[in-house]
């Protein structure tokens, strides 16, 4: 089994910065790619930025400039580093990892963290 586990959500005002975390556990062989999401009450899931194994990052239009994703591979963990926060950021962010579970099969089945919100106040 694969465990995410997110933390760094809260409150905080506009225009300022706040860290997510997400370390994965549990028995597995590599971990491909890695990203964050964030969902809005009523709406769809968006995609905010995905960093893959060599470091390679995508972020959508709205946060490119204002946040950074990273990872530290030998911990298994990414993070995103959020500054210039807008309210509009404010939802319930989601880390997710493209995750391969044995070294015999190249298969890789993707899994999400719980979630942790984030509040950007006005």
């Amino acid at each position: 089994q694969v465990q995410l586990v997110e933390s760094g959500g809260g409150l905080v005002q506009a225009g300022g910065s706040q860290r997510l975390s997400c370390a994965a556990s549990g028995s597995f062989f590599s971990i491909n790619a890695m990203g964050w999401y964030r969902q809005v009450p009523g709406k769809q899931r968006e995609l905010v930025a995905t960093i893959t194994s060599g470091g390679s990052t995508n972020y959508v239009d709205s946060v490119k400039g204002r946040f950074t994703i990273s990872r530290d591979n030998a911990k298994n963990t990414v993070y995103l580093q959020m500054d210039s926060l807008k309210p509009e950021d404010t939802a319930v962010y989601y880390c997710t990892a493209l995750v391969r579970r044995w070294s015999f099969s190249s298969k890789a089945s993707d899994y999400w963290g719980q979630g942790t919100q984030v509040l950007v106040s006005s």
